[in-house]
């Protein structure tokens, strides 16, 4: 039900690159994230840390994950933005406090300073209707 989930972030000059680490690892217990470093239009370093799991049972506890931790609040803004965050081939694009996971804390944010989350839904034939409908099933708050 779902092919992978993918996360990026950005470590910024100003932030410690372990720390996100951590904050990634409270999201992504086993993932490993690959590291590329980019410069801003002053040529300050960007780190930014990425990766993609495509094992079906670190998918599952993913979602799993995010179905116990969520916020009641949390899950509201996701049913009822369902429809905007959800694109035409099935990824279901979600961002994460950075700062707040570092604390172990999961809170959804629109800021940029995030973990960006996404998650490919199999659905078929693709399209963002079925994608919805399979999302539904993935996630009990829906």
């Amino acid at each position: 039900m779902i092919h992978n989930i993918s996360y990026r972030t950005f470590v910024y000059g100003t932030e410690d690159e372990e720390k996100v680490i951590t904050a990634i690892s409270y999201l992504f217990s086993n993932s490993l994230p690959e590291k590329s470093i980019n410069e801003d239009h002053f040529g300050n370093k960007i780190i930014v840390l990425t990766d993609k799991i495509t094992k079906k049972r670190t998918n599952k506890d993913i979602i799993a994950f995010l179905n116990e931790n969520l916020s009641e609040e949390d899950k509201n803004t996701i049913k009822n933005e369902l429809n905007r965050r959800m694109d035409d081939k099935g990824n279901l694009f979600l961002r994460f406090d950075k700062q707040l996971a570092f604390d172990e804390k999961l809170k959804l944010t629109y800021s940029g300073n995030a973990i960006h989350i996404r998650i490919k839904i199999a659905s078929y034939p693709v399209s963002k209707e079925n994608a919805i409908e399979v999302a539904k099933k993935l996630f009990n708050f829906l």
